[in-house]
């Protein structure tokens, strides 16, 4: 009976996620309510705050179903023992640009995250929670640059923050730009030569060595 009972909660947790993915995604995260959630994976509110403290919580969860996977690979890759950074990196950012387009649970939340999160208030708990996401996996970058340089894979004088920050802006650009306009390129197709290019701006552009 234990089992049964834990393994219903799991179920209903699942499909609250689920419910938000969806809700969020067609409302806007600003627009959506914990009733609206609960009506759409017909649960009660009280349950939704048995497996989540507040909206912000709910965010996170259904984030992170997303992005640890994700996660995970980045802070492999990042592991200063890893003999090939770059080949490791180039391996997880065509998983990620192929994994938009084909899981829809990743596109949908890549789609809340960039272009159905309004942001108006500073302290909003979301926005800091995606805020401390994005300074985590720079510093991912960060370290993976360095071993690359360690390894002897990029140029011992390239400037390690400016080309984390050009690389990140290049392959998350990507990402936006195929999410707002799905039909104007094919990304999952062009996946491996567009992470190519972000590389080799990084192996080679002189304007990120450091002077």
């Amino acid at each position: 009976m234990a089992r049964s009972t834990k393994e219903e909660s799991l179920e209903t947790r699942s499909r609250i996620l689920d419910a938000a993915e969806n809700v969020f995604h067609a409302q806007g995260v600003a627009r959506t309510s914990l009733a609206d959630v609960a009506q759409a994976a017909n649960v009660t509110r009280g349950a939704i705050y048995w497996h989540f403290k507040n909206k912000s919580d709910l965010f996170d969860a259904m984030c992170e179903r997303v992005r640890l996977p994700m996660e995970a690979m980045v802070q492999a890759t990042a592991d200063e023992r890893e003999h090939d950074p770059l080949g490791q990196l180039r391996k997880t950012c065509i998983f990620v640009l192929q994994e938009a387009v084909h899981n829809p649970h990743s596109r949908k939340v890549f789609d809340i995250v960039f272009h159905k999160c309004e942001f108006v208030d500073p302290a909003d708990p979301i926005l800091i929670r995606q805020q401390e996401c994005l300074l985590h996996g720079m510093a991912n970058i960060k370290r993976i640059l360095n071993n690359a340089i360690a390894k002897g894979q990029l140029p011992h004088d390239l400037d390690i923050p400016l080309a984390g920050i050009t690389f990140h802006a290049a392959v998350d650009g990507l990402l936006n730009n195929w999410l707002f306009s799905p039909a104007g390129f094919d990304l999952a197709g062009n996946a491996e030569k567009l992470v190519d290019a972000c590389l080799d701006m990084v192996r080679y552009a002189p304007s990120l060595r450091k002077k």
